[in-house]
């Protein structure tokens, strides 16, 4: 299992992110632009994600994995986190790595969010792959 930028619950410092989404008619120009590159299903899953991420700030019944639960799991996982995370801090990371058993950890320099994309992707390929193969 390959685990990019994921979390165990929503800290705080997310949910103020969240807070901070303008709707879809709010967003400026150049937002749409960028997501209109990255998300090929068109406007209408662009505007379910600002929609669905600007909800979360108020939900409580997300995940809330604990070390304990997260202990449990089997498979061979490599996690991955930018050190420069501003939803996720790095320390988060190395809690699921000390609970995860088999696991492994890439804190990627520089990273922020999801920093396995652009110039990062050949190299994220790369790592993934070669510790799939040795997880085997």
């Amino acid at each position: 299992m390959v685990l990019v930028s994921a979390t165990m619950y929503f800290p705080e410092q997310a949910r103020a992110i969240m807070r901070q989404i303008p709707a879809a008619d709010k967003q400026p120009t150049e937002a749409w632009e960028r997501m209109r590159r990255s998300h090929k299903l068109g406007d209408s899953q662009i505007v379910a994600l600002w929609d669905w991420t600007r909800e979360m700030k108020d939900s409580y019944d997300d995940m809330n994995f604990t070390p304990e639960s997260l202990s449990g799991i089997k498979a061979p996982t490599l996690i991955v986190y930018g050190d420069r995370d501003p939803l996720y801090p790095v320390e988060m990371a190395i809690t699921m790595y000390r609970a995860i058993p088999r696991s492994a950890l890439w804190v990627v320099p520089n990273g922020g969010h999801g920093p396995v994309f652009f110039d990062a992707a050949a190299h994220f390929a790369h790592t993934a792959l070669a510790f799939l193969r040795t997880a085997a």
